[in-house]
């Protein structure tokens, strides 16, 4: 009997919903590893909609509500994949969960481009030096200026959380790589995606078989 697809909770960024571009375009990459569900956020959902994301613990709360309801009826793995702040409060979910009693914490995190450093230069690693047990895999780019890639590898080493990182050189927050970079190094977008997309499936292939 082939194991359960898992299901992969979608989260989007601060600065644009579900619907956009780079998310459609994820969303349908990740289908091929499991039943992707995208979802937005209170304040991006609001009519007309707010640019500034709503407070922490409403994000978390919402979070936790788009997993509860795409989990219904589901009985295979569950992943919490995330670009940029929805990778963030995603973490925030899993560390609330695994503290919960009786709660059932994600089987895997995905971040993309995960915000390490807010626009203000505050550092925002209290939340994975919290996670205890859940595997977090980060896809960062080099030039990613919300995410140094040392600042990473110091946090990593004081988590608990089993984690793993690939790196796309050149890559931007959103792990776009400059075309002058690409072409030197005879390489497409597509064709970085696709090996991103190859380094999330190993993961969890990997992190769902603990």
């Amino acid at each position: 009997m082939s194991p359960a697809r898992p299901l992969i909770l979608f989260a989007p960024g601060a600065g644009a919903p579900s619907s956009s571009g780079w998310m459609r375009r994820w969303a349908k990459r990740l289908s091929g590893l499991g039943r992707v569900a995208p979802f937005d956020y209170p304040y991006m959902l609001a009519r007309p909609r707010r640019k500034a994301p709503d407070r922490p613990d409403v994000l978390v709360a919402a979070h936790l509500e788009s997993l509860e309801r795409a989990r219904k009826g589901h009985r295979g793995p569950v992943v919490l994949a995330g670009k940029s702040m929805g990778s963030r409060i995603g973490c925030h979910a899993a560390v609330a969960l695994e503290a919960q009693a009786g709660g059932r914490p994600p089987d895997a995190l995905v971040c993309f481009g995960y915000p390490l450093r807010s626009p203000s230069g505050a550092l925002r690693d209290q939340v994975l030096v919290s996670l205890e047990r859940t595997p977090i895999l980060f896809v960062q780019g080099t030039q990613d200026a919300l995410c140094p890639l040392e600042l990473l590898a110091s946090t990593r080493a004081r988590m608990a959380a089993p984690g793993e990182l690939h790196v796309v050189e050149g890559g931007d927050h959103s792990l776009v790589v400059g075309a002058r970079r690409l072409k030197e190094a005879g390489l497409t977008q597509e064709g970085v995606e696709q090996a991103a997309l190859e380094a999330v499936a190993a993961f969890l292939e990997r992190a769902l078989r603990r």
